[in-house]
């Protein structure tokens, strides 16, 4: 049997879905040692991954040669995918023509795995099981690089943001009704940077009185996406720090230099679990069992629907427990 030395793995999902599929890459370059392991994605999660994690070149799903299998030619898709050895695809796997012609467009072995499969457990599970792997996911950390962590680092700089006693607020989602109320971020934000001291009742009622009479306060940040535009004023209004028009790679070195994060149940939650940040992840009509963010950091999850019924007081209480562990 000739040596497999590129692999492709095709996937269609989003930041989220993604690092769910970090332990069956995990599990892939295992079974292919010495094979460079390339991943065609969207453009700017396939690049987040590259060199950062088994994976070592991104392509994009918007190539050209993409197009060709949907297509009557397809001249530039034998010479693409012709150059890989072996090729696991969770893209358009329901879809016999595509199968077909991504079969006829190579020598290598290519398999076909569902996106987002179904079946019990966490949704990582499903994708080791696709692809004929034990479902226990493994430790499959993403690892920010030595210009990232300086990105991250001038990015506090230039907001004047001390990074030894930093929390991070990721307040946005794919879809509004995973959103804790921004005001309610807001509120935790204003809570925290009022006094650190209320480390001391975090496991009893904390209100904002109490947090008001400690001047020690940490650093909250909250980074916004393109689709958090229209909150960015209720954190300014209560005088919180906001990043926003970060890339990828910036936004995961800053949830590695955080000392907690909290986040809904959304794909930089995810990110910041993978790059080994302990933190608070919101959930309220999704399944935590299935859709929990997998790191190697602590993850504490407060689940109800409808959402907007957690208090304040609740997910400063399950924070500041990872703060305090920090401090000690």
């Amino acid at each position: 049997m000739a040596k497999v030395k590129r692999v492709l793995v095709i996937f269609p999902g989003a930041l989220g879905d993604l690092m769910c599929l970090r332990p069956a890459l995990g599990a892939i370059s295992r079974r292919h040692p010495g094979a460079s392991v390339e991943l065609m994605a969207r453009f700017e999660l396939a690049r987040l991954v590259a060199g950062r994690s088994v994976v070592a070149r991104a392509h994009s799903l918007d190539a050209r040669e993409v197009g060709e299998l949907f297509a009557e030619s397809s001249g530039g898709a034998r010479r693409f995918f012709g150059q890989f050895d072996r090729i696991y695809s969770f893209f358009a796997s329901d879809d016999a023509r595509f199968r077909a012609r991504m079969a006829a467009a190579t020598d290598a072995q290519v398999s076909f795995h569902s996106f987002r499969p179904s079946g019990d457990g966490h949704v990582s599970e499903g994708y080791l099981r696709s692809i004929g792997e034990d479902s226990s996911p493994v430790e499959a950390r993403l690892e920010p690089t030595s210009d990232d962590l300086a990105a991250a680092s001038r990015v506090l700089a230039e907001s004047k943001c001390d990074g030894s006693n930093l929390v991070v607020i990721f307040p946005g989602s794919g879809s509004p009704s995973k959103n804790w109320p921004a005001a309610k971020f807001a509120a935790l934000a204003a809570m925290l940077a009022k006094g650190s001291g209320i480390l001391r009742s975090a496991d009893s009622a904390l209100d904002d009185t109490k947090a008001a009479q400690n001047d020690d306060g940490m650093s909250v940040v909250a980074i916004l996406g393109p689709a958090e535009v229209s909150i960015e004023p209720i954190f300014r209004e209560a005088g919180v720090t906001v990043l926003k028009d970060l890339d990828l790679p910036t936004v995961a070195a800053l949830a590695r230099l955080a000392t907690a994060f909290v986040g809904n149940d959304s794909g930089v939650s995810h990110l910041a679990a993978a790059v080994g940040a302990s933190g608070v992840a919101i959930f309220g009509p999704t399944d935590p069992v299935r859709w929990r963010p997998l790191g190697p950091g602590q993850i504490a999850i407060l689940r109800r629907d409808p959402i907007d019924s957690i208090a304040v007081r609740e997910v400063a209480g399950a924070l500041l427990k990872f703060v305090a562990q920090r401090q000690r």
